[in-house]
């Protein structure tokens, strides 16, 4: 693998669509966590603030229902109508406690009132409970813990009161189970993740197919640029959203930019050629005597004239080569020459014959591809014995192949090579300047394609021109 400077990076690029969806797809994550914490948080806390407020109710009722004995000894009684009348702490290890824990000198508990609910266990308050109320007397410290009578998790209130006639404080403790309001919040958290996943995914579809669907207009753009490439329409049609109108109107503008520069080319190249070849015929008409210098001036003019030729048609192909949407049909210029080749060598008993499909179409101007023709065909006619063909084909590299064959006598490997040269003649007697086949494959090359010579399956020369397809 080449990792040298100069070496090419293909980047990949995410298209506009994927950028939006990802974004969105983000976002909708976000959205999706984010909402179901949030709300799944706030379900618990008013779970919490519902479970504390049951928990403050029974500690105010645990207040009024018990007192001091008036024998002086400081302990207590319950006085049993004013005790919470719920019917679950009457059954055991139902999820609702209160216990009444009489606190001595040490702290330590001498005893406590309970109802059948918390059964023969240890009262449901965690020491560090205990001893946060018995640091804020007369406030309520509410907590968590999460093994209860039950085993289960409960949310526990603890309050520190005096009782007259009595020196220590009295702990007043309700708890609740957790439980229900604990799955509650689960079974919420579930509900959310659920709806809200299946609504960012609808969302996020219905998202993607009116990306589809709005950005439809730029396939169309890149299909409608690339039938000008080929040939197969002028300019971009007129019917686009109005976002992508100005798009529009700024290529068509570009197009036609594109070929008047092309056209003023081509005029400036016909004009340059008249300037130069009115001055060389004038000078090879005065050099018609027998003289030395005539000669030189007649050999000098002759070159100069067949280098001007030989630009000329390069530049007026290299601007051909430039324009967009062109696409000539092989076989109707293929036609055109072969007849005029026909009658040119009629005399000569030569004949051009074509088979090319009619469906052959190739990315270059109907002039080169006829000047191409023309070369190729003069050049295999002036050396055929009886029989010219052409033909054409495809292939896999999105090209069109053209064949001229002939059955004359055909070049060596090492004339072929030089024949292509510019100014190259291998016959000196025959006429020409020795600069077809060198025309021939600069235009070729000019519009992508390239010149081939090999031997002909007729036994002649076998000329290949590749060009692309339309």
């Amino acid at each position: 693998m080449d990792s040298s400077p100069d070496s090419p990076k293909k980047t990949r690029r995410l298209s506009l669509a994927r950028r939006i969806l990802i974004g969105a797809l983000l976002w909708s994550a976000l959205i999706v966590v984010g909402g179901v914490v949030a709300t799944s948080e706030v379900y618990r806390a008013q779970t919490i603030n519902l479970l504390d407020s049951d928990l403050d109710s029974t500690l105010e009722t645990l207040a009024r229902a018990i007192e001091p004995l008036e024998d002086g000894s400081g302990r207590i009684r319950e006085i049993p109508q004013r005790l919470p009348t719920d019917p679950r702490f009457e059954t055991p290890l139902s999820g609702q406690y209160w216990v009444i824990i009489a606190v001595e000198d040490d702290r330590s508990f001498s005893s406590d009132i309970r109802p059948r609910s918390v059964w023969d266990g240890e009262p449901p308050l965690p020491a560090a409970l205990a001893e946060a109320a018995l640091n804020e007397p007369g406030a309520v410290i509410r907590g968590n813990h999460p093994d209860g009578p039950a085993g289960e998790p409960i949310r526990i209130a603890v309050q520190s009161i005096t009782l007259p006639n009595r020196d220590n404080p009295i702990l007043l403790v309700a708890a609740s189970d957790r439980t229900q309001s604990n799955d509650g919040a689960d079974q919420l958290r579930t509900i959310l993740i659920i709806a809200m996943t299946t609504l960012a995914g609808g969302t996020l579809l219905a998202m993607a197919l009116g990306l589809r669907f709005a950005l439809r207009p730029l396939d169309r753009i890149q299909s409608d640029i690339s039938d000008i490439r080929e040939g197969r329409q002028a300019q971009l049609s007129n019917d686009y959203p109005q976002e992508v109108q100005p798009l529009s109107a700024e290529l068509n503008k570009l197009l036609e930019h594109n070929r008047s520069v092309v056209s003023r080319a081509r005029t400036h190249v016909g004009n340059l050629a008249h300037a130069l070849k009115t001055p060389l015929a004038v000078l090879r008409n005065e050099a018609k005597g027998d003289s030395q210098l005539d000669a030189v001036v007649r050999r000098q003019t002759e070159s100069m004239h067949a280098n001007v030729e030989h630009y000329l048609r390069r530049a007026q192909a290299a601007a051909r080569a430039e324009a967009l949407g062109v696409r000539t049909q092989v076989l109707e210029a293929a036609d055109g020459i072969a007849r005029v080749m026909n009658k040119l060598f009629a005399r000569e008993g030569k004949q051009v014959t074509v088979e090319i499909p009619v469906s052959l179409y190739v990315r270059t101007e109907q002039q080169d591809l006829e000047e191409i023709l023309g070369n190729l065909l003069d050049n295999a006619c002036k050396w055929t014995r009886n029989e010219v063909s052409v033909s054409a084909e495809g292939d896999d590299d999105g090209m069109i192949v053209i064949h001229i064959d002939d059955d004359g006598p055909g070049l060596s490997p090492e004339q072929r090579e030089q024949a292509v040269k510019r100014g190259v003649r291998l016959d000196e007697t025959a006429p020409g300047t020795g600069l077809g086949l060198s025309i021939v494959a600069d235009i070729a090359g000019m519009n992508g394609g390239s010149l081939t010579l090999d031997e002909s399956p007729q036994g002649g020369l076998r000329a290949s021109v590749r060009l692309r397809r339309a």
